[in-house]
């Protein structure tokens, strides 16, 4: 199918056909990072603008580092010491940047929807790298990419996903699009961070008991405590959280022999996963962060009219 989409703004609203579109697409750009010149022409004269209204590591650099291995030129925007400081509303923001003559948006916010709304309201492309406790589209797509690379498919797979359901947008993404595409999806974690109702909503299972869980699961995606969003009054303290949901080597002895772990960082050690599993054999932490650069690659070609030329 040819891709029509100017937005990534969700997964709930795509199609099995074009999640595996980008996916597909996504294959085709990996090699280019392995290339003695990691650079293809596909956004030659195309400005991309990292506008982040909350902190980033991974994926504002991903998405930087994507769109200069596409030849397009980049500007970063930080919502400290500018005009947002000033009481600029976001539409404001973002239609004086557009007169620059920019092409796309690439967008975290700590509003849900505040992507929708940028993208109403300009232009430009827009790519949600985030919005709120809503979703994540594109680390939702890294993850599913590298659960088919690893396992050859992803249709018949169980897939848990493991922590701070409650706050999390990366467990959203990933529940929309794994079931799009045929997984079992677990959502599993302290009956306080995992609100029934979102598992209704997403159409998914839930489980309290990690033990089990780990049986009968091919990957376990741990999330995150966001300690920030005050996640921990929901639980009596970090030991007893570790002590019953987290993952360590103990616990990983009762898993599949091929089961992997993942996780989309930053990584509390000790918390929601030992050391001995983010560093071990079973982790593919890194190759999530290895994907997240391709997926961002054919997003932005995908978005930006270029395809997978």
């Amino acid at each position: 199918m040819a891709w029509t989409r100017r937005h990534l703004l969700d997964l709930e609203s795509l199609t099995a056909e074009e999640i595996v579109e980008i996916l597909d697409t996504a294959a085709s750009y990996k090699e280019v990072s392995g290339r003695s010149v990691k650079k293809v022409p596909a956004l030659r004269g195309k400005v991309v603008v990292n506008l982040f209204f909350e902190a980033s590591t991974r994926t504002a650099n991903s998405f930087a580092l994507a769109a200069k291995r596409l030849s397009a030129d980049t500007m970063s925007f930080s919502s400290s010491g500018s005009s947002v400081s000033k009481g600029e509303t976001l539409i404001d923001t973002a239609k004086n940047i557009e007169a620059m003559g920019v092409d796309a948006f690439v967008i975290r916010h700590s509003a849900p929807g505040a992507p929708h709304l940028l993208a109403r309201h300009t232009r430009c492309s827009v790519i949600n790298a985030g919005d709120g406790s809503h979703e994540h589209p594109t680390q939702g797509l890294l993850d599913i990419f590298t659960i088919r690379e690893h396992f050859g498919k992803v249709r018949g797979l169980t897939v848990s996903i493991l922590g701070d359901i409650r706050h999390s947008r990366v467990a959203r993404s990933n529940a929309q699009g794994l079931r799009k595409l045929g997984a079992r999806v677990i959502l599993a974690g302290p009956p306080t961070l995992v609100p029934p109702a979102i598992a209704q909503a997403l159409g998914v299972e839930v489980s309290h008991d990690i033990d089990e869980v780990v049986r009968i699961s091919d990957v376990l995606n741990c999330l995150r405590i966001q300690f920030e969003r005050k996640a921990g009054r929901f639980f009596p303290g970090v030991r007893e959280y570790a002590a019953i949901y987290g993952l360590n080597g103990e616990r990983m002895k009762k898993a599949r022999a091929h089961a992997i772990v993942m996780h989309p960082g930053p990584i509390n050690r000790g918390i929601e996963l030992t050391p001995e599993l983010a560093d071990g054999p079973r982790s593919v932490i890194l190759k999530q962060v290895e994907n997240g650069l391709a997926v961002r690659m054919a997003v932005l070609c995908l978005c930006m009219g270029a395809g997978g030329e």
